[in-house]
C-alpha cells in the first residue's frame, strides 16, 4: 500500500481509505472482519459521517461497539468523519451550533477523545464563514478535532471558507470513477466547442486542489454515475470492461484494482474511498495502490469509458 504525507497534517496516509457508511446492520464479527481485511491490506484510514445510519451516528457507534479499540489501536488509525447534512430537514447546516453538536456526538459515538479530520459534508448555501471559523477554532483549541476539510465543494466555496477559517483545508471528498470523471475529462477536451465533455462543470477543482495542497478523496470509485450501479462487469460498458479485464490479467490483480489504480495513478495524489462491506473486495481493491499503469493504459481507460481523447 502506497502512503504519502497528507498535506497540512502530520498524517502518513494510505492512498486507499475504508468508508464505513453501510455497517449499521453488521454484526461485531462482520465489522471486525472488514477492518482486519483493511488493516492487512495497509488501510489505516477510515471514513465516517454523522449521517451514516440510520439513526444519526449509527455507523460510528456500531464501529466503536464492534471494535472496542485500545488506546494504541486508536492511535494507529486515522478517523475521519463528516457533518452538515440534516434529514428530513433543514437539509444542510454549517451553523456554529450544529458543527459543535455534531462533532461532539461523533466523539461520543466513536468512543474517542479526538477526531483526526472533520469534513463539512455537502455545501450549505446559507453558510456563514465566520460561524464555521468559530466552530473550527473551538474544536481545535479543545483538542477535539486535529484537522479540517470539506466534501463536494467547489473552488469558490472553499475560497469563501478560507476568508474566515485559519486552519488548512486538507481534503475535499468528491465523486470520481473512470466513468464519472468530469473533473478530469473536461481538462482533456478543453476548448473543444462542439464537445459536451469540454463544458466546465467542476470549476477546475483538480487543479485548484493541487495548487492549494488539498487532497481529493474519491468516493464511489466503482459507480458508473450518481448511484446508478457499478460499471465493473456491467453490460453497459463492454469496451471498458474488456480493457479492465486485459489490464487485470497483465498485472495479475482483480478488476477492482484496475479501477482503483486509474485514480491513484493521477499525479494529484488522490485517495480512493471504498464503500464495500465485503472483506474480499477490500483486499481486491487495495491492490490497485501498487499497480503502475502506464500513460497509454491510463488514457486507454479514459477512451474506453466513453470520453473523447483528442
Amino acid at each position: 500500500m502506497k502512503t504519502f504525507a497528507l498535506p497540512g497534517t502530520d498524517i502518513e496516509a494510505p492512498n486507499v481509505v475504508l468508508g464505513l457508511m453501510r455497517i449499521v446492520d453488521k454484526s461485531d464479527n462482520e465489522v471486525r472482519d472488514l477492518m482486519t481485511a483493511a488493516r492487512d491490506a495497509g488501510i489505516t484510514f477510515i471514513d465516517h459521517a454523522d449521517l451514516y445510519g440510520p439513526p444519526y451516528h449509527g455507523c460510528e457507534r456500531r464501529f466503536a461497539e464492534a471494535m472496542q479499540l485500545s488506546s494504541s489501536e486508536r492511535e494507529a488509525l486515522t478517523i475521519q468523519t463528516k457533518c452538515g447534512i440534516r434529514q428530513p430537514g433543514p437539509y444542510f447546516d454549517f451553523s456554529y451550533e450544529h458543527i459543535i453538536e455534531s462533532a461532539e456526538s461523533s466523539l461520543e459515538a466513536l468512543g474517542t477523545d479526538y477526531l483526526d479530520i472533520l469534513l463539512l459534508h455537502r455545501p450549505d448555501a446559507l453558510m456563514e464563514p465566520d460561524e464555521v471559523a468559530r466552530a473550527f477554532d473551538e474544536l481545535e483549541a479543545s483538542g477535539k478535532v486535529r484537522h479540517f476539510g470539506v466534501s463536494n465543494h467547489t473552488p469558490g466555496q472553499i475560497e469563501l471558507l478560507k476568508r474566515s477559517v485559519k486552519q488548512p483545508i486538507v481534503a475535499n471528498q468528491m465523486q470520481l470513477s473512470i466513468t464519472h470523471a468530469p473533473m478530469i475529462a473536461q481538462g482533456i477536451a478543453a476548448n473543444m466547442q462542439n464537445l459536451d465533455q469540454s463544458i466546465q462543470r467542476d470549476n477546475g477543482i483538480v487543479d485548484y486542489c493541487r495548487l492549494n495542497d488539498i487532497t481529493i478523496q474519491a468516493w464511489s470509485p466503482f459507480q458508473a454515475g450518481f448511484f446508478d450501479g457499478p460499471f465493473l462487469g456491467s453490460e453497459r460498458y463492454p469496451e471498458l470492461n474488456a480493457v479492465i479485464d486485459r489490464l487485470a490479467d497483465k498485472y495479475d490483480v482483480p478488476a477492482e484494482a484496475i479501477a482503483v489504480a486509474w485514480i491513484t495513478r493521477h499525479p494529484a495524489r488522490m485517495q480512493v474511498v471504498l464503500g464495500t462491506t465485503t472483506p474480499a473486495r477490500v483486499t481486491a481493491a487495495a491492490q490497485g495502490s501498487d499497480v503502475p499503469l502506464t500513460r497509454s493504459e491510463w488514457y486507454e481507460l479514459v477512451r474506453a469509458a466513453g470520453y473523447t481523447v483528442p
